[in-house]
């Protein structure tokens, strides 16, 4: 086992933030796995997967595990789907495309979402009225403490709107190591209830679209919107869209009746976090380095050399401005380390 000291983290994490893990390795099998959880010379772990869904604000005084599981295998198959398991450690876009390439359908609208497969059920991950939980099957995940092996079907994950029993009850309990998918092979059902999927596939004259055309769609509309974390650090979207009471949303689409909102259910509606922040004046607003990106307003950026500190500074910024012009909470989609 390769174990690394004083290791920069500024290439494991898609906000670019340069803090330093005192040890550091890959880990690539689930023996080394288990071996380095047991390692008594290292009391503290520190997981890091794609690194696409953190904030770093400091150094990481801890053994950070590069996550490095590898694999896509079918496990059950008939006619109409397909049941594949997919290693934690494998990029979750590349994956997407992989399932396309077979004719596989589910994934589609969640093309181009940063990160690795490992992260995604912890985020409950999902875009354009699709989420992981609607094709979630299981995951396996090693218990910390234990080194053992445990399976938590999609009942088991208490999955909500950005969310898990992995970012709750059993958060920094285990790692997931491997996602077992049920993806459709024919009759594939098509989401393309969203406006701006609507439009794009209008403006490329597509009237009966393939899961490929979709995906496409996505990709060409997450591009047009969000930055590429090569160019620019990022995390992608920084905060979740609020859901709030009818009671309360009633009181705000009176103040704001050209508000955007998604009616989720008589008594709930999800309120753009974006839109939110741009009312603010916050989009394309810059703070030194760290900033909001000029196209999508959810989205925090570094533009060099910005601390995660700075990040968090102005992401904290625009949540006290948004609750004092709103009266809505906006809380971060993104792992912040503190």
């Amino acid at each position: 086992m390769n174990i690394q000291e004083n290791i920069s983290l500024k290439n494991y994490n898609t906000f670019g933030i340069d803090v330093k893990a005192k040890f550091f390795v890959e880990i690539t099998g689930l023996v080394q796995l288990q071996k380095a959880l047991e390692l008594k010379a290292y009391p503290k772990k520190f997981i890091i997967s794609g690194g696409s869904n953190m904030l770093l604000t400091k150094d990481i005084d801890a053994l950070v595990m590069h996550i490095q599981l590898k694999g896509i295998t079918v496990v059950e198959e008939d006619e109409d789907s397909v049941e594949v398991k997919v290693m934690a450690g494998e990029n979750w876009h590349d994956l997407v495309m992989w399932s396309l390439e077979q004719g596989y359908g589910g994934l589609e609208n969640l093309s181009l979402i940063p990160g690795n497969v490992g992260t995604a059920p912890i985020q409950n991950i999902g875009a354009y009225g699709v989420e992981l939980k609607d094709l979630f099957v299981s995951c396996a995940a090693m218990d910390v403490k234990t080194g053992e092996l445990e399976g938590f079907d999609n009942e088991a994950c208490e999955f909500g709107y950005r969310d898990s029993i992995f970012k709750n009850k059993a958060k920094g309990k285990y790692i997931i190591t491997s996602v077992v998918l049920k993806l459709t092979k024919k009759n594939h059902v098509l989401h393309t209830g969203y406006g701006s999927i609507e439009n794009e596939l209008k403006n490329r004259g597509i009237v009966h679209p393939t899961i490929q055309d979709i995906s496409d769609a996505v990709i060409a509309i997450r591009r047009s919107k969000l930055p590429d974390p090569e160019e620019i650090g990022n995390s992608g979207s920084f905060f979740k869209n609020p859901i709030i009471s009818k009671k309360a949303f009633d009181k705000f689409i009176k103040r704001n009746p050209n508000a955007p909102f998604y009616e989720v259910d008589e008594n709930q509606y999800k309120i753009p976090a974006g839109w939110l922040i741009e009312q603010c004046g916050f989009k394309g607003k810059r703070f030194g380095d760290a900033g909001v990106h000029e196209k999508q307003a959810l989205v925090l950026v570094n533009h060099g050399n910005a601390s995660g500190k700075e990040i968090l500074d102005v992401a904290q910024k625009i949540q006290e401005e948004v609750q004092k012009k709103f009266k809505i909470k906006i809380r971060p989609e993104v792992n912040i380390i503190k």
